[in-house]
């Protein structure tokens, strides 16, 4: 049975999986600081543990922290772990930064969950709202062996696979592909475009339009777009009149060079700043 420590285990995503990993397949020890925490863990039935304890008997060792947290957090946890042993994060911006402390004799993992596709179908309503996953609906996941040997991989997609359940492809790929997936390609584009999209559905509100009007208008038009754009609809494509539409909104919305937020370089840039 191999021993776990869970650090941040009653944070926000730390309660996620810690309510996930517990069972009898490991053996587990809870480490958190704050008593908002520590009461998250309560209400699992959980009790905390000291990291000067448990973290030197571990086997691996997951950082629930925020990625602002590690580069000052990681050295006191890092030094205190077993040779040998596997230390798990959860996002790649603060150990492809360069953040997060680094020994030769342990292994490095990164897992990160996709969240359930909007084209997921669950066969109950409980699960179709499951909109964040690792609890009813399906995703999948993305894994990058940052150093370490094929055991320490698959030791890493074994307890990510728990964590983060249920999933459905573990997708293996580099430190630095998953920091282009994120932040890059999904929250400094998506979330912005996004988040743009939002702004432009509260300005036609203001302007007098009925507001759940606008809203299911825009919402089932997103859902039709998406699907056109992202293949869903075999031989499926957008009208003349919306290529105008968009070709327009594409030279009045963007800069020409927007595709530079994906250059590596950039990445690094946005990287730093969130970290």
């Amino acid at each position: 049975m191999k021993k776990i420590t869970i650090i941040g285990a009653g944070g926000k995503m730390g309660i996620r999986i810690s309510r996930n990993l517990k069972s009898e397949l490991y053996d587990i020890s809870y480490v958190e600081i704050s008593e908002e925490g520590r009461e998250r863990l309560r209400a699992l039935d959980i009790s905390c543990s000291q990291e000067s304890e448990s973290v030197p008997e571990s086997d691996v060792v997951i950082l629930a922290i925020p990625d602002v947290a590690i580069e000052s957090v990681s050295p006191g946890i890092v030094k205190l772990m077993k040779p040998h042993s596997l230390l798990i994060t959860l996002d790649p911006a603060a150990p492809y930064a360069g953040k997060l402390y680094h020994r030769p004799d342990i292994a490095y993992f990164v897992a990160h969950p996709s969240h359930p596709s909007i084209f997921n179908w669950e066969p109950t309503i409980e699960a179709q709202k499951d909109h964040f996953g690792g609890n009813l609906a399906k995703q999948t996941m993305v894994c990058a062996l940052m150093e370490g040997e094929e055991s320490d991989y698959e030791l890493g997609v074994e307890i990510a696979r728990k964590m983060y359940a249920p999933i459905s492809v573990a997708h293996r790929i580099t430190v630095e592909q998953m920091a282009i997936l994120e932040p890059g390609l999904v929250e400094t584009l998506s979330s912005t475009c996004i988040y743009v999209i939002r702004q432009g559905l509260d300005e036609v509100i203001k302007q007098g339009m009925p507001a759940e009007a606008a809203k299911d208008f825009l919402l089932g038009h997103l859902h039709i777009q998406l699907a056109v754009l992202f293949d869903q609809i075999p031989g499926a494509v957008f009208s003349d009149a919306a290529n105008k539409a968009i070709t327009y909104g594409i030279n009045e919305i963007f800069k020409t060079d927007w595709k530079k937020v994906l250059d590596i370089n950039n990445v690094k840039e946005q990287i730093l700043a969130i970290t």
